[in-house]
């Protein structure tokens, strides 16, 4: 919802906004942009008269403002409604689907698109670091969504992809996700479905060949060329990335078949980010981008807010912040840091913040998605209830729970040392762990 309201910003709209603990970077991009915005869901935020009023998927009924909103028939639509009639309309949208890796793809996409010289538009849930901010209207006919598959708004349940009619479509890969709203996989096989029944024929689907319940829907219908891909080989894979063994990605050879295209050197790791940038590779490749171009482009790329982001060396204790919230994307990002980081110490530090988190759909996956850190410390928030420790007893000793942030960060001080790679993993503002950490490790008076 922040990226929508800059691009409207950028098209000349006044805009305001109202949310709840807001916190950066989006609350300081916002600022820089001159938006306005209001704490709360006050009703008399309508006597501004807006001419329509943008309404984000966490609104729901019974909410004062949107409740006075319905009552006073202002003009109403939603997030990606918005976005498909007013700035997608005409232009050629490349959306990038799937439960993990979707702002990363995104980000690395946007930039080879703008490496090439094609001045892209984008809106990612994310900051990219070779753009600072997470949306631009772009001068060229190119257009990178970040297409989430959660559902629209209140009022349309359909997920928020169906509204961008890609040209191209990545599917990264698909598991269960937002239990609140999907009872089982299938459900979100589904909604692909629909998805790729709205790419036309001289479009592409760009898929993770290496994901079943990707190929599932695929097999389902698919009425558009498809381009695979995997980080491994499998009997299915056109694209695939070439690397040593053990290695953390972060240098790979882009493979078609026997040919090799590319030799891959950038400043992201894992396996997870290989299948990203090979996505996103493919992507661009549809939209008249080489191979080698995109591979220059990737040397240059420079990550993205909150995805393994370093927020400070204190001590010789590297602090990490990291967007993962679902099992399997803890356990790629922990092992991609482990591949990089050799014996030293890993500690990893959790928030389960998500809905489905909140839910303990996924609490008998987290020990294992765990386990290969040294230290791992939980964080049971005040809407989690269930059996948190119970989880991860099966890690022993190296686990840890706690409800008070303040109190977690004085027991990290106290287990630190030099060396120490510290991974903070929520998809919310944690409280501002990752900022309390380094305060705390800065005044220490032992190494």
């Amino acid at each position: 919802m922040g990226g929508i309201a800059a691009l409207a910003r950028a098209a000349g709209h006044r805009v305001t906004g109202s949310d709840q603990n807001v916190y950066p970077p989006m609350s300081d991009q916002l600022a820089a942009m001159g938006i306005e915005l209001i704490e709360g869901f006050d009703p008399d935020q309508l006597k501004l008269n807006p001419d329509v009023v943008v309404v984000g998927n966490v609104m729901s009924r019974g909410n004062p403002l949107i409740e006075a909103l319905l009552d006073s028939g202002k003009p109403y639509t939603s997030g990606p409604e918005w976005l498909a009639r007013h700035v997608l309309a005409g232009r050629w949208t490349l959306a990038v689907a799937g439960t993990h890796g979707k702002t990363t793809t995104s980000s690395v996409l946007t930039w080879i698109l703008e490496h090439a010289g094609l001045d892209p538009g984008f809106l990612i849930g994310g900051v990219p670091g070779n753009f600072n901010v997470t949306a631009r209207l772009g001068g060229g006919t190119h257009f990178v969504v970040e297409a989430d598959e959660y559902d629209t708004a209140f009022f349309d349940k359909r997920a928020k992809f169906v509204h961008y009619r890609p040209r191209t479509a990545v599917l990264n890969n698909l598991e269960h996700d937002h239990a609140d709203i999907y009872p089982d996989v299938a459900a979100i096989q589904w909604q692909f479905h629909q998805l790729l029944r709205m790419v036309p024929r001289n479009g592409m689907v760009v898929a993770n060949a290496s994901d079943v319940h990707v190929m599932e829907v695929i097999d389902r219908g698919c009425w558009t060329p498809v381009e695979r891909f995997s980080a491994n080989v499998t009997g299915d894979t056109a694209w695939y990335a070439a690397t040593d063994p053990g290695s953390d990605y972060s240098r790979f050879t882009v493979m078609e078949g026997n040919h090799a295209m590319g030799e891959v050197e950038w400043s992201m790791l894992g396996r997870h980010n290989a299948e990203n940038a090979l996505a996103a590779i493919l992507a661009a490749r549809h939209a008249g981008v080489d191979v080698a171009t995109s591979v220059e482009a990737l040397k240059k790329f420079a990550g993205v807010r909150r995805r393994m982001e370093v927020r400070g060396v204190v001590h010789g204790i590297t602090v990490y912040d990291d967007f993962a919230h679902h099992p399997t994307a803890i356990e790629t990002t922990i092992d991609g840091l482990r591949r990089r980081i050799g014996d030293s110490r890993l500690i990893a530090v959790l928030e389960p913040r998500s809905n489905t988190m909140k839910l303990g759909t996924h609490r008998d996956a987290l020990a294992k998605s765990l386990s290969r850190a040294d230290q791992v410390w939980m964080y049971q928030g005040p809407g989690v209830q269930w059996d948190v420790a119970g989880s991860v007893a099966s890690l022993g000793s190296r686990a840890h729970v706690t409800n008070d942030v303040d109190d977690l960060v004085r027991q990290l001080d106290q287990t630190l040392r030099a060396g120490d790679h510290v991974l903070m993993m929520s998809n919310g503002g944690f409280g501002g762990v990752h900022s309390k950490l380094l305060t705390r490790l800065t005044a220490r008076t032992r190494p």
